[in-house]
């Protein structure tokens, strides 16, 4: 028989779910414990940051409908002027250089609800003068059960225009699923968006292969 170690290759390293000691490493302070004189991901937002200032906030639900209480939660995302805080990014135009595009946080270990301040993300310009992207948050996961991160994406209700011509959007098939990645805007909240996320069963967001 040959084996991985017949042919010099090493053996694959046993993979593990995100366990509890996730939120010590990368948001102690949630865990309780005030290590950090700054802590990573907990701001995304200063008085000079410039757009539109929202909300988004969420829960995650398993397969049984149970909600998720100890994820962590990270959003990428492009500035008011659709630009990303990245050298990459090397679309001529305005940008706000202020704008870090990037947050972390947890689910609250009481109610399951995640959330974020932040700005409405302008139109991304796609390659090669194709168009634009609809406004749009990466939305990313790691929790215990989960051995890969999930990452999905948020796009807006009120965008309907814009989500229409999202390249991304139209690959989606079915109507149903395409409004997994819808956030809902709330009566009389002022710029407070829900973005419930389902990891299975009949209502599983749309997750990206990355």
């Amino acid at each position: 028989m040959i084996t991985p170690d017949a042919l010099g290759y090493l053996p694959e390293t046993p993979s593990q779910t995100a366990g509890p000691f996730v939120h010590i490493g990368l948001i102690p302070r949630q865990a309780g414990f005030d290590i950090f004189e700054n802590n990573l991901g907990a701001i995304t937002l200063g008085p000079e940051i410039q757009g539109e200032r929202i909300r988004i906030e969420g829960r995650i639900y398993d397969g049984t409908g149970a909600v998720i209480r100890d994820a962590l939660v990270e959003i990428w995302q492009a500035d008011s002027f659709g630009r990303f805080n990245h050298p990459v990014d090397q679309v001529p135009g305005p940008r706000d250089a202020g704008f870090r595009g990037w947050g972390r946080t947890g689910t609250d270990f009481e109610t399951g609800t995640w959330s974020f301040n932040t700005i409405k993300p302008g139109r991304v310009a796609r390659r090669h003068g194709e168009g634009f992207l609809a406004p749009h948050i990466q939305v990313w996961i790691a929790a215990r059960g989960i051995n890969l991160g999930l990452l999905t994406r948020l796009y807006f209700e009120d965008e309907a225009v814009a989500n229409a011509e999202d390249p991304v959007l139209r690959l989606i098939e079915q109507p149903e699923r395409r409004k997994t990645l819808i956030a809902q805007r709330v009566n009389g909240a002022e710029n407070t968006y829900v973005f419930d996320i389902h990891l299975q069963g009949e209502m599983e967001t749309v997750f990206f292969d990355v």
